[in-house]
């Protein structure tokens, strides 16, 4: 089967391409800006998220950019791995319980690095082989901020009870268990308390 040119993701701001087994993430023009608004938009996000990704790339696993020199476009070398957003409810409740623990671990590390990945989802990370790797840093930001990570945090919760909801509250617990590693945990987890109350507040 011939991989060489493919779309395999289409959002609002990117297309993301397989091309000869590298990744290319194309940041999509807006014909409603300005020509030279637009074109300083994408170059400050596509340079944010590289810069991110080089950051993140040294502490955890997530693809590690290549130089381009267009302005709008990034290149990563493809991780033929399962996203866990469609695998990982057919694993074992041990194995899932085990990878929940080892996301944790990762996003304390990322935290440390006060790297906020800003779309904590579970279609961000693929498994390959044991392997978690987190991909799409194109929310994420730096922030020293404790709530920050506990919105991190926060997402990533939400995520597990749409996607997940079968064990959402075990594999949370398992999340919470591995972020435990991360020296300033108890501080971003009592904030998650706060964060989720506002959030039940917002929906009623």
């Amino acid at each position: 089967m011939d991989m060489s040119d493919k779309v395999i993701a289409q959002g609002a701001e990117a297309i993301i391409r397989l091309e000869n087994n590298f990744i290319i993430k194309d940041r999509i023009l807006k014909s409603y800006r300005l020509k030279e608004l637009d074109e300083k938009i994408r170059k400050h996000r596509t340079k944010s998220e590289k810069k991110l990704l080089e950051k993140a790339c040294k502490i955890i696993n997530a693809p590690n950019p290549f130089p381009l020199e267009e302005f709008d476009k990034i290149k990563m070398p493809f991780i033929n791995g399962k996203k866990l957003s469609e695998n990982l409810n057919s694993f074992s409740l041990e194995k899932q319980k085990n990878i929940c623990k080892k996301i944790g671990e990762e996003i304390g590390k990322l935290h440390n690095a006060d790297i906020i990945h800003g779309d904590l989802t579970t279609s961000n990370m693929i498994l390959d082989e044991n392997k978690i790797f987190f991909i799409d840093f194109g929310l994420g930001f730096i922030s020293p901020r404790v709530e920050d990570k506990a919105v991190d945090l926060h997402l990533l919760k939400q995520a597990l009870e749409a996607k997940h909801f079968q064990n959402w509250e075990v594999l949370f617990n398992e999340i919470k268990k591995g972020y435990e590693s991360y020296k300033e945990s108890k501080k971003v987890l009592e904030r998650l308390k706060v964060v989720e109350k506002r959030g039940r507040y917002k929906g009623e």
